[in-house]
């Protein structure tokens, strides 16, 4: 059965337009081994035609939106960074079409490494980007390339050299732990290469085997083993040990920052505030509706081309969806979560075991033993709430 569609330009989705804007950015000179994200691998990027086909989406979907003023923009992947100093400065332009960057606004560019040289990272800067994120994933050469990465350790070093003599002062680097035992990977000289380049910002994320992918191959066949959890345990904890020593703070399970740079962009989305996006597989939220584009870059191509809305689904958030949303995002960050009156009681156990914390005025925030548990921990308070 087709897809039913509408034609442009389809109501703006909330009454007060979001101050947060995300473009999803397919492109990809190679899927890396890990990765189900909706990316188009390309060896000559349609720059022109991907950044035509956002203006009309964003033309079309805000039509009628008037003055509309962006506190952060995001554009991820993909590798935002295979668009070129020139694609990255005509997508801005487009953006600028639409809404205005206020003042002191956060622009993040995603890039790999092999694509940040002096002239790009000049040619960013010039064109607003004020943070850089870094794919780097490790600093050992043997598992950049089971991870099918098209980068060596030193490009690392290089793009970040060529991010700050460009002065781009935000750079932010994304490094995954947990690897298979069979790799013999370092976390714990990765850190130090990673705190040597004097980032402000980093995320880190452990090693999850997703469908359909070549990871997921690898396992399937009995040529990857997962690494046990004891050790992803003992990988998490050494990084938190070892950046707040070098002085980060662990603001979210994910994420570090340097005070003053933590990701304002990312941060909306675990406030729970509404945001827009555009692009293939972009999801956009306005506080109660939750909506997202097709996944292919061709398809996606084809509607918006088309005047058609490319919209995938639409889903509007229950009461209940809301109050397991609100417990996850307070659990995830070190904000923490506000207790109802009685809660903190219930919760004993958790401070017992080290998982959490309460203070003074009954905020509740997880311990790095107790990101550990997150989503077992926010099913039992959801759980719990449900029966006030």
């Amino acid at each position: 059965m087709a897809r039913a569609v509408s034609r442009f330009p389809p109501p703006v989705y909330c009454d007060v337009l979001p101050r947060h804007l995300y473009l999803h950015v397919p492109f990809c000179a190679r899927r890396c081994s890990y990765c189900d994200f909706s990316i188009a691998v390309r060896s000559v990027v349609p720059a022109d035609d991907y950044v035509g086909a956002v203006a009309a989406e964003l033309a079309m979907r805000y039509a009628s939106a008037g003055r509309w003023e962006l506190d952060t923009l995001y554009l991820g992947g993909g590798t935002p960074s295979k668009l070129g100093a020139q694609g990255v400065a005509d997508l801005l332009d487009a953006v600028r079409v639409r809404g205005q960057l206020v003042p002191g606004a956060e622009v993040t560019l995603e890039a790999n490494p092999e694509d940040v040289t002096a002239e790009s990272a000049s040619a960013w800067r010039d064109a607003g980007i004020n943070r850089l994120s870094l794919g780097a994933q490790a600093f050992d050469d043997a598992v950049l390339r089971w991870m099918h990465r098209t980068h060596d350790a030193g490009a690392i070093r290089r793009a970040v050299d060529a991010a700050r003599r460009a002065g781009i002062a935000d750079v932010s680097l994304d490094l995954i732990f947990a690897l298979p035992d069979s790799l013999g990977r370092d976390w714990d000289r990765d850190l130090a290469q990673a705190l040597a380049l004097q980032p402000e910002h980093l995320s880190l994320y452990g090693l999850t085997v997703e469908p359909s992918t070549p990871v997921a191959r690898w396992r399937a066949r009995g040529q990857m083993r997962e690494a046990p959890e004891e050790r992803y345990e003992r990988e998490f904890l050494v990084a938190h040990e070892t950046l707040a020593a070098a002085g980060f703070a662990h603001y979210e399970v994910s994420n570090y920052a340097r005070p003053g740079h933590e990701a304002r962009h990312n941060s909306a989305y675990w406030l729970g505030v509404p945001y827009a996006a555009a692009g293939p597989s972009a999801h956009a939220f306005d506080g109660d509706r939750r909506r997202w584009n097709v996944a292919a870059y061709a398809a996606w191509m084809a509607e918006v081309n088309a005047g058609l809305d490319p919209k995938d689904g639409e889903e509007l958030l229950s009461d209940g969806a809301k109050a397991l949303e609100a417990v996850y995002l307070g659990l995830r960050t070190a904000r923490g979560l506000p207790l109802m009156a009685g809660e903190a009681a219930r919760l004993q156990s958790w401070q017992d075991a080290g998982w959490a914390e309460i203070d003074t005025l009954s905020v509740l925030r997880l311990t790095p033993l107790g990101w550990l548990r997150l989503d077992a921990l926010t099913e039992y308070l959801t759980d719990l709430r449900s029966r006030y």
